[in-house]
């Protein structure tokens, strides 16, 4: 049967498995994909802990982690138009990335171009299609001055290379040890702790922030706001609540075929790099879900599953 890491309750790392699955038989609208690479998110073990998302259904046995892949078609449902057995695609899996064999949503799907590997393309989902998603609903002016909080993470990452080919100016908080890396990817580094809100001015370019898109929440979202004039500016993938009081918003979403096709292109054009920067086994799944949970990851982490999966 097929290999695949799951956690079987709400909880710690204690409650992480690997088990023998049945592979999931695709519905409507659905493709049966054998996974080639899947990309580790701090949302994974937010879920396993028990941080649901809206509507979502209650933990029922078992629950496969991961929440991007990139694979192979094996299998179309019912209604499927505009992919094929043997297709390369990547997207949001439905039935957990942690595995052999995963179930995607056609509609939320893409075709791999040649030019990405599957673990660079098995990033994207996630963090660069936040990133475009949130880019777009602030909606800057070339020229502008965008802040980024957590700048050396997957969505900040792609966030700051986005901006920079879209014509922003970035600013980008981190740890010191990344300052070089997040230098690299065009943006000014300024480190977290006290007097934030006054660093950013300082390093700034003209001394001011036209936006804030925030990735970490906590005091320095609240600090960093102060610094807008226009809160309808002030986003974040990290403080829905705290944002809203605020005046700002969450990023909002698009999910969609499109957005994956247009992250694709940039990072096929090499205007995104995926940066990932450790890959690990499925049979060490634990491992790099460890390395993202530590917090101190550097972009992106892969789980790389065998070519010749299970059947």
């Amino acid at each position: 049967m097929p290999k695949a890491y799951v956690f079987t309750a709400h909880g710690g790392p204690e409650v992480e498995a690997f088990l023998d699955v049945a592979k999931p038989e695709p519905g409507p609208g659905q493709l049966l994909v054998a996974v080639r690479a899947a990309g580790v998110n701090p949302v994974d073990w937010k879920l396993r802990a028990g941080k649901r998302r809206p509507g979502q259904a209650p933990l029922s046995g078992h629950e496969v982690l991961g929440s991007e892949i990139a694979g192979v078609v094996e299998r179309v449902g019912p209604g499927v138009t505009g992919f094929a057995a043997g297709d390369s695609v990547f997207g949001n899996p439905v039935t957990g990335g942690y595995a052999e064999f995963t179930l995607l949503p056609a509609d939320i799907a893409a075709h791999k171009p040649d030019a990405l590997s599957y673990p660079e393309a098995a990033v994207l989902p996630v963090a660069a299609a936040t990133a475009y998603d949130g880019l777009r609903q602030l909606d800057l002016p070339a020229g502008a001055t965008l802040l980024i909080t957590g700048a050396g993470g997957g969505v900040g990452v792609a966030a700051a290379q986005m901006a920079r080919h879209f014509g922003l100016r970035v600013v980008g908080t981190a740890s010191a040890g990344k300052k070089e890396f997040v230098e690299s990817l065009g943006a000014v580094h300024v480190p977290p702790g006290p007097r934030l809100a006054e660093r950013v001015l300082e390093a700034a370019p003209d001394h001011r922030v036209d936006a804030v898109f925030d990735l970490v929440g906590g005091a320095d979202l609240v600090e960093v706001a102060e610094l807008l004039t226009d809160r309808g500016k002030l986003i974040t993938a990290a403080a829905k609540e705290t944002v809203a009081e605020l005046g700002g918003a969450p990023v909002a979403r698009a999910r969609t075929s499109a957005v994956l096709d247009e992250v694709a292109l940039l990072a096929a054009a090499g205007v995104l790099r995926p940066h990932v920067t450790a890959t690990y086994p499925l049979d060490r799944a634990d491992e790099a879900l460890r390395a993202v949970e530590s917090g101190h990851a550097r972009g992106k982490v892969v789980i790389e599953v065998s070519g010749e999966a299970a059947t």
